[in-house]
């Protein structure tokens, strides 16, 4: 209920406010007026959110399972930054115009930002601790956005729209966009649903999971996989939020507890429920302008992150 009275909000509030009869005559087709057209541009919006807050949260909640690591998140691991990074490549040196083309490269950057940070918070003593990989993703984030914006700037043709696509929002969002982009949406949350009874026994430990029949490397390289498709082909439509994936996994751990064949599927309505919520209030607290989701989702998920660090007996899942 809540999830839907979110989505009736977004419809339904903005720079104009619009009625039932508005809605359904838009969702009829019919374009007559600015409230109906106002209706016919939110609609792929908000759909936008729904998938993008599901697919960054249940992201999160798989990385948090894969690593047992209760601080990881495609933002704060730098898997976000990596798709960003590789995006504004293609664009700038190599001209990507195929909105194809983006979700694949974004996805290889993912990947590749992933597998680089855990390798890093995998040096030294004690392996891959929470703290290792939550610096080892902060200093990543950080570098790979330097570069990123050393890519744009002498770019005056590209820098302003790269600028606003690297804060991350949905608004702008085409059904075309949206219908490029669920496929690998789809087969990201069908790996990460299929992978919940591995995750279930990985947080048991990996020699114990490994008694049980789980191939441990298998189980774990697949919902990476998982993981790394949703965020990157996320942030090849939106651009980096952050946050989600950290915020909603802590939330519903608390409503269903650490099963992830629950935890999961909550996490993704969560996320949905968030991301669609700061859109909508996005809007409302800067009218007739409006604010990016990716500005609202951080003034949520930072204080958030400094409460799960200062929390001492938190230091794996």
């Amino acid at each position: 209920m809540v999830l839907f009275g979110l989505v009736i909000a977004s419809i339904t509030i903005g720079s104009r406010e619009v009625g039932v009869d508005d809605i359904l005559a838009a969702l009829g087709g019919s374009r007559d007026g600015f409230d109906q057209a106002a209706v016919a541009a939110r609609l792929p919006r908000t759909v936008l959110a729904l998938l993008a807050g599901a697919a960054l949260a249940v992201s999160g909640a798989v990385m948090q399972g894969v690593t047992r690591n209760p601080l990881a998140d495609p933002g704060i691991l730098g898997v976000n930054m990596g798709a960003s990074l590789a995006v504004v490549s293609g664009i700038t040196f190599f001209g990507l115009a195929a909105a194809t083309s983006f979700v694949w490269v974004a996805i290889g950057g993912a990947a590749v930002a992933a597998i680089f940070v855990y390798a890093i918070g995998s040096l030294g003593r004690g392996g891959a601790t929470p703290l290792k990989l939550a610096l080892a993703g902060a200093v990543t984030s950080a570098a790979l956005l330097s570069f990123v914006s050393a890519i744009a700037l002498p770019r005056s043709d590209l820098a302003g729209g790269i600028q606003s696509w690297q804060i991350g929002g949905v608004g702008g969002a085409v059904f075309d966009r949206i219908s490029m982009v669920l496929p690998f949406l789809l087969v990201g949350f069908a790996i990460c649903m299929l992978s919940a009874r591995g995750l279930n026994s990985l947080a048991l430990g990996d020699d114990l999971a490994a008694g049980l029949g789980e191939r441990v490397a298998f189980v774990r390289g697949a919902c990476a996989v998982g993981a790394v498709i949703l965020c990157g082909a996320v942030t090849a439509v939106t651009g980096p939020i952050g946050f989600v994936g950290l915020v909603v996994p802590h939330m519903c751990r608390l409503l269903v507890g650490v099963d992830h064949r629950w935890l999961l599927p909550f996490s993704a309505l969560g996320g949905a429920a968030l991301l669609t919520a700061a859109d909508v209030l996005g809007r409302i607290v800067a009218r007739p302008a409006e604010i990016d989701v990716g500005i609202i989702t951080a003034l949520v998920g930072a204080p958030f992150f400094i409460y799960i660090v200062r929390r001492q007996k938190v230091s794996a899942l």
